[in-house]
């Protein structure tokens, strides 16, 4: 049985403009349905795939801020989100997420600023532009990942060192097991390697499921690490 928060999504490719640029997108375009099996779905991709447009289009539908946050963000500095969110349904189950967050690395800023307009004496802030990049994306994991919530984030190791990503690691498996689902867009080989969870690749011209070792960031992570000096003098003729 599948206990997910979003079981599947549901597009009306007659709500989408005939010149709208989702038509342009091979993974996407035409694409009528996507399942959700597992507690945690990787989406993968080259850049330009429609992964991120997926993701925030979800985030939008489920009643997140296009912006990123919690349910409870409301503002817009930029209205860049496509029309993709209009036309699609979310299959929900029969359980309710106690908590959430839609985390966009692009617009985190954003969020960090607003964050401390809502606070007050019974919810302060976080302080996040004290703080460097990285910390603060970690501090969003430990204040906001909680066990029965539903998690959307977009490149969140786009600011976290190594060391960072795998605690991120930990935290995203803890809440996970913990009856929560998450659905991430990423290219960080160190996340992706995540047990248990589902990857969906937007290359290729659709989506499809694959195995780790499949990965792009997989693959050539690998290859740098142990051919570094041949592909190095073969990219710029240089080696140490």
């Amino acid at each position: 049985m599948n206990h997910q928060f979003i079981q599947s999504v549901m597009i009306d490719w007659d709500r989408i403009g005939r010149n709208s640029y989702l038509r342009d997108i091979e993974a996407v375009e035409g694409l009528e349905r996507l399942e959700f099996n597992r507690p945690i779905t990787f989406f993968v991709g080259e850049n330009g795939s429609g992964k991120s447009t997926m993701l925030e289009a979800i985030a939008i539908a489920a009643g997140f801020n296009p912006e990123g946050g919690t349910k409870n963000y409301c503002f817009s500095t930029y209205d860049s989100h496509s029309e993709l969110c209009e036309a699609m349904k979310l299959v929900k189950g029969y359980r309710r997420p106690d908590w959430g967050y839609f985390l966009r690395a692009e617009s985190f800023y954003n969020v960090a600023t607003k964050e401390e307009e809502y606070a007050d004496s019974r919810h302060p802030s976080a302080k996040f532009h004290e703080r460097s990049h990285g910390e603060s994306f970690m501090a969003i994991a430990q204040k906001y990942l909680k066990p029965n919530g539903l998690y959307l984030l977009d490149e969140p190791e786009a600011a976290l060192s190594p060391q960072r990503q795998l605690t991120l690691l930990m935290e995203i498996y803890r809440c996970a097991d913990k009856n929560s689902q998450f659905i991430i867009a990423t290219h960080s080989p160190i996340l992706l390697g995540i047990p248990g969870a589902e990857l969906l690749s937007f290359d290729d011209g659709k989506i499809q499921t694959c195995e780790y070792r499949e990965t792009d960031s997989y693959q050539v992570m690998e290859m740098f690490i142990n051919n570094r000096k041949e592909l190095l003098k073969n990219l710029i003729g240089v080696t140490e």
